[in-house]
């Protein structure tokens, strides 16, 4: 056995400070030029990137109070008594042909109707929120909900 043959039992560390002239040259482990080469360069993370493309959702000034929930689209007794005949099925696809609502993002939106106004026609109400008033106005017509 020689010596140029014998192994450190464990293995020299590397200076972790890199950059600041010395033992291994000017450039020190950087390389020449181009960003990470620079004093405090660092390029930012790529989820940093992503970060910043999410909308913010911190604090939302003078609507912090207004709910996030979709609302109802709302109608009245007296719009449906207008545009329907005695035994037609009330609906948000028959609202939608009539052209009392329109779709939202593609998909008709939750309807709830009101009871302002007077109903004279036995109609059946399908897949809409109804308020008491109109739901007792409904019943005593003769109407159906279901």
């Amino acid at each position: 056995m020689q010596l140029h043959n014998v192994k450190p039992k464990n293995k020299l560390k590397r200076s972790q400070r890199v950059g600041r002239g010395g033992k291994r040259g000017g450039y020190s482990g950087r390389g020449i030029k181009g960003q990470k080469s620079r004093a405090g360069a660092g390029i930012r993370p790529a989820v940093r990137d992503v970060m910043m493309r999410l909308p913010k959702l911190r604090g939302r000034a003078k609507h912090s109070f207004k709910s996030r929930a979709l609302k109802p689209l709302i109608l009245n007794l007296k719009d449906i008594e207008r545009r329907f005949n005695n035994g037609e099925i009330v609906s948000p696809a028959v609202l939608f042909d009539k052209k009392l609502i329109a779709k939202k993002g593609g998909q008709f939106p939750e309807i709830k109707i009101l009871g302002d106004g007077e109903l004279t026609k036995k109609l059946t109400f399908k897949e809409v929120l109804l308020s008491q008033s109109a739901r007792d106005k409904i019943e005593k017509i003769g109407g159906t909900i279901k």
